[in-house]
């Protein structure tokens, strides 16, 4: 179970991609299971709620339509990597194997994320960057890692 948090744009999800890659994991972007604009720490209770415990599992979000888009199972046998600002949390750093925190500089994360989603996510920034800031000082998810990657 490897656990893989950080800010946007901090390449959470090229490494996520080539960890899952690399271990025969199935892999589960927390893009998927945000509710939304402001559903950061509702994603954050899910990975331990749904995603690492029973169920095993998330409710996919349908962003174009702002509404949940069916279910899609995780086999807890398996190896899994959770990535996306919320995927390290108190409750669930016991439940990891791997817990990875990432950094930038702000100026990099920017240009990464706008140069990835564009004007979307352009307007909504300063909304999840609120978010991410308010989950961090609630968390302190670096603190939990056993990796604390600079990119």
């Amino acid at each position: 179970m490897v656990l893989l948090d950080g800010r946007s744009g901090t390449g959470k999800t090229t490494l996520a991609g080539l960890l899952a890659a690399r271990l025969g994991a199935q892999l589960v972007h927390l893009d998927d299971v945000y509710p939304g604009w402001d559903g950061l720490r509702a994603a954050a209770d899910t990975v331990v709620t749904d995603v690492l415990g029973p169920p095993s599992g998330h409710r996919r979000w349908d962003w174009a339509a702002s509404e949940t888009d069916g279910w899609r199972a995780v086999d807890p046998g398996l190896p899994v990597v959770v990535e996306g600002c919320g995927a390290l949390s108190r409750a669930s750093a016991p439940l990891g194997s791997l817990r990875v925190w990432m950094e930038a500089d702000d100026d990099v994360r920017w240009r990464r994320a706008i140069g990835r989603d564009g004007d979307v996510f352009a307007r909504e920034w300063d909304r999840w960057a609120a978010q991410e800031r308010a989950f961090i000082a609630a968390e302190d998810p670096a603190s939990l890692a056993d990796v604390v990657v600079l990119t």
